[in-house]
């Protein structure tokens, strides 16, 4: 990765900043500087711009948000913290980081003349930075310990697995006692508060400012360890710089303007491989449609030569649509293959009934039955067509010879919907 530019701007009535700088692989170099904005721009040639801003001044919280993303959720954020707002919404901008496992959602908040300033100053000075933070995000989190950092009478607190925050506040025990992180005395409790393993990361100035202060409140801690920073708070932050989680402010009307042609050289490759894909996606589509229309003319084919077959009279010019109108008329004229399947079975009932009667030949057509068959006698015949009216169908003998084994018949069976035959 290019170089980087890591620039802390100053608390608000204080005007000289610190910055550093990040090598290739992101790592600080050894020693920071100090001075004017438009000082740190002069030594800066170019690359990304990371700014720390004074935490005092933002707001931050995990609040618990409905599912969504966008415009949706940063809707509902002024919501979620309406509690914790002491100015006016209109007046505040709302950044959002990525939902955490738990559920909540990091989130922070900055008076949007504050962060307007910021922008103006560094604009003025010739920055564009990439990236906001506040200045405590970047504290490192200890799985066993509570992080402590101390810099003049602000103190930043850091709990596993807890946003960090930051008090300003002395003498160093009131400032402790706010935060929670020794008992108040004052408090009247019945269980006595834990105390706390903490590490405290402070500068050799500081140190000697309140060194004296921690050895008188030892005995309210389980375990203290002191971490000097001999080059300042900077170097130290800047470590976490590549693991941090912390919210950018820069977001919605605030967020950087996208460098096209940088982005373009650095998607180009990307982006030639997904035209590729598409173009191979594309050829294979058109294949398929091919063999699917070729296969669709086959079909059309074959139904036309069905056609043909079963309504030799009529022109085949939409046989689909045609086999279907005529199947239409066919159902509402009442027959179907249920009215064949019921003469069947009316039938080979009545065979039933009248043994030695066989059928020589037989067609359905119009909804009923014409056969010739042979049966032992005319009682047999009469018999045979009693069965079928009870059935509900008709049975008419339409004509009778006698041959040797009995009497030879022609009949017509008939439904209701069936028209008799002439």
């Amino acid at each position: 990765m290019p170089q980087s530019l890591l620039l802390r701007l100053p608390p608000a009535g204080e005007e000289e900043t610190e910055w550093l700088t990040l090598d290739d692989s992101g790592a600080p170099t050894p020693t920071r500087q100090r001075g004017s904005l438009s000082l740190a721009a002069a030594v800066w040639r170019s690359g990304r711009v990371v700014v720390l801003a004074p935490a005092t001044q933002i707001l931050l919280a995990e609040p618990q948000l409905p599912p969504g993303s966008g415009a949706r959720l940063a809707r509902a954020v002024p919501f979620a913290l309406e509690e914790q707002l002491t100015e006016d919404v209109e007046q505040l901008t709302f950044a959002v980081g990525q939902r955490r496992d738990s559920g909540a959602t990091p989130v922070a908040v900055v008076s949007r003349s504050v962060l307007q300033a910021w922008l103006a100053d560094l604009g003025a000075a010739g920055f564009a930075p990439q990236a906001i933070y506040p200045d405590i995000s970047l504290m490192p989190e200890n799985p066993s310990q509570t992080v402590l950092w101390l810099e003049k009478e602000r103190l930043a607190v850091r709990r596993p697995g807890a946003l960090p925050f930051a008090v300003e506040l002395s003498p160093v025990r009131e400032a402790l006692v706010v935060a929670s992180v020794i008992a108040d005395p004052l408090d009247p409790v019945e269980e006595p508060k834990p105390k706390e393993n903490a590490i405290l990361y402070v500068t050799r100035e500081d140190w000697v400012r309140v060194q004296g202060e921690f050895e008188d409140l030892l005995e309210e801690f389980a375990s203290l360890k002191v971490q000097l920073l001999p080059d300042g708070p900077l170097p130290w932050l800047a470590r976490g710089l590549q693991v941090h989680d912390g919210v950018n402010l820069l977001q919605g009307e605030f967020s950087r303007s996208t460098d096209y042609g940088a982005r373009w050289r650095q998607w180009r490759t990307p982006a030639a491989l997904a035209a590729a894909l598409l173009l191979i996606h594309l050829s294979a589509q058109a294949l398929q449609l091919r063999h699917v229309k070729r296969e669709s003319a086959a079909l059309d084919g074959e139904i036309l030569q069905v056609f043909s077959a079963a309504m030799p009279g009529d022109t085949g010019t939409n046989p689909r649509r045609q086999m279907q109108t005529r199947l239409e008329r066919i159902r509402k004229g009442g027959g179907g293959p249920q009215n064949f399947l019921r003469a069947l079975r009316t039938l080979s009932g009545a065979l039933a009934v009248t043994p030695k009667t066989t059928i020589n030949a037989l067609s359905y057509r119009d909804n009923a039955l014409d056969m010739t068959v042979n049966a032992p006698s005319l009682g047999s015949l009469s018999q045979l067509t009693q069965f079928v009216g009870k059935e509900g169908m008709t049975a008419e003998i339409q004509s009778s010879s006698p041959v040797g084994s009995g009497v030879e018949a022609h009949l017509h069976i008939r439904g209701d919907s069936a028209k008799a035959k002439p």
